[in-house]
């Protein structure tokens, strides 16, 4: 702990990625790598998204997946922070299976164990909106928690164990919460997704009346946020990932659309008199905190997701 506390400074010169291929990994890599930060970067081994690795001497992949957390060897002793964005079961069809999500947890407590063995004096967890269960009303630091998943339940319970765990080894624990993240390396199968695959195979795309609010965020963004949070200057605690403005979203598809172009095509079904559950989100003290405001439109985000994924190999982009 001592060893911890006589190297803090706000200087990120090294830091640990779990999930370091994901799109929140991708995303920060990038960050550091334009920082000057080394990457340990925690990859299984042969993995097909090798090639979103960013080809520089600051990074550094080391094998290893969730399941063998306790044996990887290969990092250094003196790392500054520990990032955790590997998770298993995201896919739709496994986000409310428990035993998948049970397991989860005991990985993100090995992953602190890793942390200390690396030397870590913070550890940043990738938390999600999922966390809140259907919110009828803004989120902000002080809605209360309802998780109805199996993957909502995991993510809350993993991130007060990790905190727990942090606290007894005097590392500072920072929880941030990840609402609708989009870009190039957006997994198959969200709104966005769905909505482009019809617009290239020339079918209409079929929506909800669309008029919750939402929430995204664009990925390169989401890096710059939670780099920001690997530094000492911002408190331990939970912070939102979300955009400081919401709009409702139908709007969003608008915008999807025309930059798209005259071949999109979109249905919606008809307004329905009870409010659904949207993500009207309030990240301004988050904001604050970090000295950062998203810098990508959504209009800029969403031409840039639009080519990525209509190349003819299509496999995400930078950031």
């Amino acid at each position: 702990m001592a060893n911890r506390e006589q190297k803090r400074s706000d200087t990120l010169k090294k830091i640990v990625i779990t999930g370091a291929t994901s799109m929140l990994g991708t995303a920060l890599t990038e960050v550091a790598v334009r920082e000057g930060t080394e990457v340990y970067a925690v990859i299984r081994p042969n993995t097909k998204r090798s090639d979103r690795l960013i080809p520089s001497p600051l990074v550094h992949p080391v094998d290893g997946s969730l399941e063998t957390l306790s044996e990887i060897q290969g990092l250094p002793k003196d790392c500054d922070a520990f990032y955790h964005f590997a998770w298993a079961g995201t896919g739709r069809e496994e986000r409310d299976e428990p035993t998948i999500h049970e397991r989860n947890i005991r990985y993100t407590l090995e992953a602190v164990e890793l942390a200390e063995k690396a030397g870590c004096r913070r550890f940043i967890g990738a938390g999600s909106q999922a966390e809140y269960g259907p919110v009828d009303g803004v989120i902000n630091e002080k809605t209360g928690h309802h998780p109805v998943t199996s993957y909502g339940v995991a993510k809350y319970a993993a991130g007060i164990l990790s905190r727990k765990l942090c606290e007894g080894k005097g590392m500072d624990h920072v929880w941030g919460r990840v609402f609708s993240v989009y870009g190039p390396h957006d997994n198959e199968g969200t709104m966005l997704d769905y909505a482009i695959a019809c617009f290239g195979n020339e079918e209409t795309a079929q929506f909800s009346s669309a008029a919750q609010p939402w929430n995204y965020l664009y990925e390169s963004d989401a890096g710059e946020m939670f780099y920001a949070l690997g530094k000492d200057s911002v408190p331990s605690g939970t912070w939102l990932i979300a955009n400081p403005e919401s709009r409702p979203l139908r709007e969003y598809i608008d915008i999807l659309m025309k930059a798209y172009g005259p071949e999109a095509k979109a249905e919606f079904a008809a307004p329905v008199l009870a409010r659904a559950p949207g993500l009207d989100v309030d990240a301004e003290k988050t904001m604050r905190a970090i000295g950062y405001r998203p810098r990508i439109s959504f209009q800029e985000g969403i031409r840039r997701m639009i080519r990525a994924k209509t190349a003819p190999n299509p496999g995400g982009g930078t950031a």
